[in-house]
């Protein structure tokens, strides 16, 4: 059975640890190769909004537009980094913005 996979900071971890969720905090380096595994492995990849900073757009880009498995990119415990604006991108998406 496929479960939902945690990428991010080890006090956020924590939590969705409890909450029966497997969970990752890797460093920037092995990041892509944790994200490239989960996505075999998983029903759904949270990724903390800090994680999601450290990989190139396109690749943020193209792991949010795929369906299988769904990536979420979530706010951290820190919550220094902001979440990216949804509504900006699902407008740009539909062609409603310039």
């Amino acid at each position: 059975m496929l479960q939902p996979v945690y990428f991010g900071d080890e006090v956020s971890a924590a939590g969705y640890r409890l909450a029966g969720i497997r969970v990752y905090t890797p460093d920037e380096h092995a990041l892509t190769a944790g994200l490239r595994s989960a996505r075999s492995e998983a029903s759904l990849i949270m990724l903390s909004a800090r994680l999601a900073q450290w990989l190139p757009a396109a690749e943020l880009e193209q792991l949010l537009a795929g369906t299988a498995p769904p990536v979420l990119v979530v706010a951290d415990v820190s919550g220094a980094v902001p979440l990216p604006d949804l509504a900006t991108r699902l407008r740009r998406e539909l062609g409603m913005l310039e």
